[in-house]
C-alpha cells in the first residue's frame, strides 16, 4: 500500500511562487512514475507534470517554464516548484503514483492519490 500526502498549498498573488511537497510512504516499488495533476471548478482533471525513477520529466504546455518537477534524492518525496504564477492556475493540486516505467499526463494511469492541496492565485 502506497501512502501521498501533499502540503504546500496557499493563496498567492499572480506572478508569486509556490513550493508543493508530496511525500510518500509504504511499500514504494521501482520503477514507478509520479505526478502532480490539478483541477479546478467546473473543469476536467488535467495532467500537470511528471517524472520517473529515471529523473525523465514531462509537462503540459500550460506550465512550460514556470513549473518545475523534482525529487528529493531518497526518491521519496516529490516536488512542484511553480512560478509566475498565473490566475489560471488556481485549482486543487494532487500528487499521484504508478508503478510502471512509463509517465505519462493521463490520470487514468496512476493507481495512488494524494488527498489535494489547494492552490488559489489572485490576479
Amino acid at each position: 500500500q502506497v501512502q501521498l500526502v501533499e502540503s504546500g498549498g496557499g493563496s498567492v498573488q499572480a506572478g508569486g511562487s509556490l513550493r508543493l511537497s508530496c511525500a510518500a510512504s509504504g511499500v514504494l516499488y521501482s520503477p514507478y512514475c509520479m505526478g502532480w495533476f490539478r483541477q479546478a471548478p467546473g473543469k476536467e482533471r488535467e495532467g500537470v507534470a511528471v517524472i520517473n525513477s529515471g529523473g525523465v520529466t514531462q509537462y503540459a504546455d500550460s506550465v512550460k517554464g514556470r513549473f518545475t518537477i523534482s525529487q528529493d534524492n531518497a526518491k521519496t518525496t516529490h516536488f512542484l516548484e511553480m512560478n509566475s504564477l498565473k490566475a489560471e492556475d488556481t485549482g486543487m493540486y494532487y500528487c499521484a503514483r504508478d508503478r510502471s516505467y512509463a509517465c505519462y499526463l493521463a490520470s487514468s494511469l496512476f493507481g495512488y492519490w494524494g488527498q489535494g492541496t489547494q492552490v488559489t492565485v489572485s490576479s
